[in-house]
């Protein structure tokens, strides 16, 4: 059987974790991502060119939740046992056919809570990356519609002055980033 947000053959696992984000078991992600969502483990990759430009994507419109809506590079959930680094140098493969020339955690300790418009709850504890990337990506067209590479400046800028064009979770990475000093790639 497929499963429907991941299109994986297999259902794809979430790790569950308690209040002080200790690993207590597993979940299919198809039953984890409900309107009472469990807090469980994830990540955000931020991709940046040669160029110095960022890699902003589109989520594909059949995703359950936030579909078309605009956001970070990728994301994704560890598998049970994975490192979140390794699960980003994959997700950016299988999402959007790329692969990190370096990768950086950034954000290790960012997580966030929000509901979209159909009820559907991210609960999450989601350490952030960013990487350098070489070349445009090839969307996997089930998790991305469309991709813009942007000056970071202005991805900034969109967060601040129309939060509702991106994903939350996007919104509230930008604001730690800028909180944390981290102005875009050097």
């Amino acid at each position: 059987m497929t499963d429907l947000l991941s299109g994986s053959a297999e259902a794809e696992q979430v790790v569950l974790l308690d209040a002080d984000r200790h690993p207590v078991g597993t979940m299919p992600k198809s039953a984890a991502h409900t309107a009472d969502t469990p807090l469980h483990l994830a990540f955000s990759v931020y991709a940046f060119g040669p160029d110095g430009r960022f890699l902003m994507t589109r989520r594909a419109l059949a995703k359950r939740a936030w579909g078309g809506v605009w956001t970070n590079s990728c994301c994704g959930h560890p598998a049970p046992g994975e490192a979140p680094a390794d699960a980003a140098q994959r997700r950016l493969d299988e999402e959007l056919g790329l692969a990190a020339d370096s990768l950086a955690l950034v954000l290790p300790d960012f997580a966030y809570r929000a509901t979209d418009a159909s009820g559907v709850v991210e609960n999450e504890v989601c350490p952030v990356f960013v990487g350098q990337v070489s070349g445009d990506p090839t969307p996997n067209p089930r998790e991305v519609a469309e991709w813009r590479w942007v000056r970071w400046p202005d991805f900034r800028a969109v967060a601040a002055a129309a939060p509702w064009v991106l994903s939350p979770w996007a919104v509230e990475q930008v604001r730690a980033l800028d909180a944390a000093g981290w102005r875009g790639p050097r």
